[in-house]
């Protein structure tokens, strides 16, 4: 009787498996993209490690301590195009330190506490495009060396102490397209400052320097890309000084630390002065508010209003012909007929999203927006019993909807008739009850992206997502099938064309052989977030090619039979399961080791079994699985054993037959 428990004894014995785990503790460079791109960030070192290639391209060094940079410091990194040193303690970057770097694109310095760039310290570069000086506390534009700068596109000067903004008459401004003075000292500016801008279309950030002044006119003729100057209090004290000037963008606002600012019709005077496409008054409050208010606001064809406590927009506003965006985001209406769109008439973009209050859709309230593109009224907290054809009445070219976070809402057969050409629908975390047998979505056969995450669905109402013949992307996040399974026939078999399938945290259990096979096309599928066992990869045996996420589930072991489909999609990720990482596994934890350019978030992939090797990670961990010296020892005993109790029945059947002839 006690024959089975000494056998298995044994053959655990025999095939017993020794596991060790192979770690480095050298703190080394990471790398991105071999013999190209490289991570060396906050390792504390000195000097450039010998263990970088010579063709490294894109370093990334910053956090480390280099308090002197000179000729010799990156000279044998000669195709560098790419160049991090944020916060390296750099006080003196001496001459001709980049003298042999004729392919540098970008230097990156912010947060040195620079005292010193020689003159010919950016010589080398034969195309310096991008220059970052951000916290170096500059203080004079004549610090920054002038040689070898023709081609700078982007200069970035930000939280310095700047008091002027004129570069001297030698500095190449002619080819820039971004100038970022923001969080300076420039409190005053004259057209003296501004003439020394050679360049057309720049880009000028000067946020948050208290501008008190501006010579009118500073900026007469000067034509830009953008705008910003964001934290002045004083608008007309801005516009004032931007008479007869051109810039696409022009961004006026405050920001949420600070007490915003009443906005009376008589500062925006000088807005009738100035040619503007889109203008930002953000966080501003209006006084005085009427359609006298958006006189010189009629160029527009963007304006943004967020956070500036309206709670209606006057009637009879009168020659917005031309604008097409129009953000309300962050105010107090109560109804969405209160924006009066009618005096918005070519609106292509409409967004009020985060509204201070429920937002009432009414009926018809954007009837009059024939020409609207996209509409997002998110965050709203909107309650819609019968939802959407009265509140979008009117609206039939309209192709994007964001309805998410509101409260609850009710659909019905059809529910999307006025806007059959949705092509983007999104009502994440809104608790949907369709009210109807059919689908909802019947009449909208453009429709490609379609998010019903978070909405307490009744995933398993195979009816849900008919007549949806051109979807590609589909989200259903956080909703429940029945019993946990996502069965043979289900709601996925009428939208054949998905590409991009998620259906993570849907609290899924088991998923059928058969449930995707009508699947042919999809190349993302985030299982992720669920209680999925090993035994649910049999259902992608026809898939290939696949972004498939299967981290935080409950696979444990993964059967050779299963690791072709494994093999034959593109990036996977199998982090925080509950993998087992023994002998049962080895198979598994071979072919990981083997497909470690496959594999996604490798640092969170770690094995729970045995607990000696709990929290390693699998890259890092090695089994010998076969038979041991001890195991060696016991197969020869028990070779020995089984010999002489052969040897003894053969006796002992031998001496029974004699005696029974």
């Amino acid at each position: 009787m006690m024959a089975p428990p000494v056998s298995c004894l044994l053959v655990a014995v025999l095939f017993s498996a020794s596991c060790k785990a192979t770690t480095s503790s050298d703190q080394t460079c990471t790398e991105k993209e071999a013999n190209k791109i490289y991570n060396c960030e906050n390792l504390g070192l000195r000097e450039i490690p010998d263990t970088l290639p010579n063709t490294t391209e894109f370093l990334e060094f910053s956090f480390n301590f280099l308090p002197a940079i000179q000729n010799t410091t990156f000279c044998r990194l000669t195709n560098l195009i790419f160049l991090d040193l944020t916060r390296c303690q750099i006080n003196w970057i001496h001459e001709d330190t980049f003298q042999s770097h004729h392919q540098l694109d970008t230097l990156v310095l912010t947060g040195n506490p620079l005292i010193f760039m020689a003159e010919t310290s950016l010589l080398g570069p034969r195309a310096l495009k991008h220059l970052f000086l951000i916290q170096t506390g500059i203080s004079n534009l004549e610090f920054i060396p002038v040689h070898n700068l023709e081609n700078l596109e982007s200069l970035y000067l930000g939280s310095n102490h700047i008091s002027s903004m004129k570069f001297p008459g030698n500095f190449p401004t002619q080819n820039l397209k971004v100038l970022d003075f923001q969080n300076n000292a420039l409190h005053f500016l004259s057209r003296e400052d501004l003439n020394t801008l050679g360049a057309t279309n720049l880009s000028l950030n000067l946020d948050s320097n208290d501008i008190k002044g501006m010579e009118p006119g500073a900026f007469h003729a000067k034509v830009f890309q953008s705008l910003r100057f964001g934290g002045t209090l004083d608008v007309s004290v801005i516009l004032k000084g931007l008479q007869n000037s051109t810039t696409r963008s022009l961004w006026l606002g405050t920001y949420e630390d600070t007490e915003s600012q009443d906005l009376t019709p008589a500062m925006l005077e000088g807005l009738c002065e100035v040619s503007v496409e889109s203008m930002s008054l953000r966080q501003f409050r209006f006084s005085d508010l009427s359609a006298t208010t958006f006189r010189c606001l009629t160029p527009l064809r963007e304006l943004d209003l967020t956070a500036t406590h309206l709670r209606e927009l006057p009637s009879g506003i009168q020659g917005m012909n031309l604008l097409r965006k129009l953000v309300l985001s962050v105010n107090h209406f109560e109804q969405l007929c209160q924006i009066n769109a009618a005096s918005f008439p070519a609106l292509t973009d409409l967004s009020i999203k985060g509204n201070l209050g429920v937002l009432d859709l009414g009926a018809g309230c954007l009837e009059k927006l024939a020409n609207l593109r996209r509409l997002d009224l998110s965050h709203n907290g909107i309650q819609a019993s019968d939802c959407c054809n009265l509140p979008l009445k009117g609206l039939h070219h309209l192709q994007y909807l964001n309805l998410s976070y509101a409260v609850s809402m009710g659909l019905r057969r059809q529910a999307f008739q006025e806007s059959p050409k949705l092509e983007v629908l999104d009502l994440a975390f809104t608790h949907l009850t369709v009210m109807a047998s059919q689908s909802p979505f019947q009449n909208l056969p453009l429709l490609q992206v379609l998010n019903l995450s978070h909405c307490l669905l009744d995933a398993s109402n195979q009816h849900l997502l008919e007549g949806l013949g051109g979807l590609r992307q589909l989200n259903l996040q956080g909703n429940r099938f029945q019993d946990g399974s996502l069965s043979k026939t289900n709601l996925l078999q009428t939208v054949a064309g998905l590409e991009v399938l998620i259906l993570s945290s849907c609290e899924l259990l088991s998923i059928d052989q058969q449930a995707f096979h009508s699947l042919g096309n999809v190349t993302h599928l985030d299982l992720s977030h669920n209680s999925l066992t090993e035994n649910s990869i049999d259902a992608l045996g026809h898939l290939k090619g696949l972004y498939l996420n299967l981290a935080t589930n409950s696979i444990r072991i993964i059967p050779p039979r299963l690791l072709p489909i494994l093999s034959q999609q593109s990036t996977i990720n199998l982090s925080h399961n509950p993998l087992d990482c023994t002998c049962s596994n080895v198979r598994f934890i071979t072919w990981f080791r083997e497909n470690l350019h496959k594999l996604e978030d490798m640092e969170e992939t770690v094995c729970e079994n045995p607990p000696s090797l709990r929290g390693v990670k699998l890259s890092e961990v090695e089994l010998s699985c076969g038979i041991t010296a001890v195991g060696i020892f016991f197969l020869v005993v028990f070779l020995f054993l089984f010999t002489i109790l052969l040897i003894f029945a053969v006796k002992f059947l031998l001496r029974w037959k004699y005696q029974h002839i």
